[in-house]
């Protein structure tokens, strides 16, 4: 039996957004800031609104730097370690008094919090996307997940890197106009492009547009490699030579970059809106018109 539309929040990407674009003056009576909290809620509320799936997921990093990412690549995210080896805190100690608390809320208003053992948020995202049976879509700042982008599907991303009110809906035809390739390619792009903030250095000297014209003249990464190691091929030496210089990173920055799509099970969806808890949730960490909004929005009313 296929299903209605689901919308999975990767939920990290959306907490920091709103921890970031929100005013840190919105505080509970104890005053405990909120502001992440009534962002990220307000988010799921709007667009739960506009697109009407069938079921919501809150996606979550376990691992927000998995150990077997950074065995193969081991430059992976170290720009965001703090002195000790931990994630760094960029927000003061303000947002990390939030995160229980955006779970807690999430699960009184029937929306599941999943996460997988040595996977990313990201990771999750992959494997209920593919277990799905029916349209998705992903919600997220983050251009890493543009690789499940898949139009026969009906997989999209809801792409909030400008703000909910403002977030583009990217299928097949919006990579192509933006990027000059498919989804499909995605990862062999981002592989050779690089992504300084998640410590991917990429190959030297193939930035968006090299890395675009080599994918439609010579296929994917594997005829890329291919071609660089033939002489008589139109890959311009420079070119050639990063390539060549770069197959270890390469080979393990494809597997770093994909996604995987087995760490979990797509959860019960069953769960139901627990409308007095979430009414009372809602009073003690000052939410105002966000506890009526989330749970209209998850059809219920206080």
């Amino acid at each position: 039996m296929s299903h209605g539309r689901l919308l999975l929040l990767d939920s990290a990407s959306l907490y920091f957004r709103a921890f970031f674009g929100i005013p840190k003056t919105l505080t509970a009576p104890d005053g405990t800031v909120v502001n992440a909290l009534r962002g990220i809620l307000d988010f799921t509320s709007t667009l739960s609104t506009q697109y009407g799936p069938e079921a919501v997921v809150a996606c979550w990093d376990d691992a927000w730097r998995p150990q077997w990412r950074v065995d193969l690549l081991d430059s992976y995210k170290t720009q965001r370690l703090d002195a000790d080896g931990g994630e760094a805190d960029t927000t003061e100690g303000l947002l990390g008094p939030q995160v229980p608390l955006i779970a807690e809320a999430f699960g009184l208003l029937g929306i599941p919090v999943v996460g997988a053992a040595d996977a990313e948020a990201d990771d999750v995202i992959g494997t209920l996307a593919e277990a799905w049976d029916g349209p998705v879509d992903v919600v997220t700042g983050d251009r890493d997940l543009f690789q499940l982008v898949d139009d026969e599907r009906d997989i999209r991303i809801i792409y909030v890197a400008k703000g909910v009110s403002n977030h583009d809906v990217v299928d097949n035809a919006w990579i192509r106009a933006k990027y000059a390739i498919d989804a499909s390619d995605y990862v062999d792009f981002a592989v050779m492009r690089g992504d300084p903030s998640d410590g991917l250095p990429g190959v030297a000297g193939i930035g968006d547009k090299t890395a675009a014209v080599l994918l439609a003249e010579f296929g994917d990464l594997d005829g890329i490699v291919a071609a660089a190691a033939d002489r008589t091929s139109s890959i311009k030496p420079r070119v050639r030579q990063s390539l060549l210089d770069s197959g270890d990173y390469i080979t393990a920055a494809r597997e770093v970059v994909a996604v995987r799509r087995d760490v979990c099970e797509i959860p019960d969806l069953s769960g139901t809106v627990d409308v007095e808890a979430f009414t009372a949730f809602g009073e003690k960490w000052n939410l105002g018109g966000v506890t009526e909004r989330a749970l209209t929005a998850r059809g219920v009313s206080s």
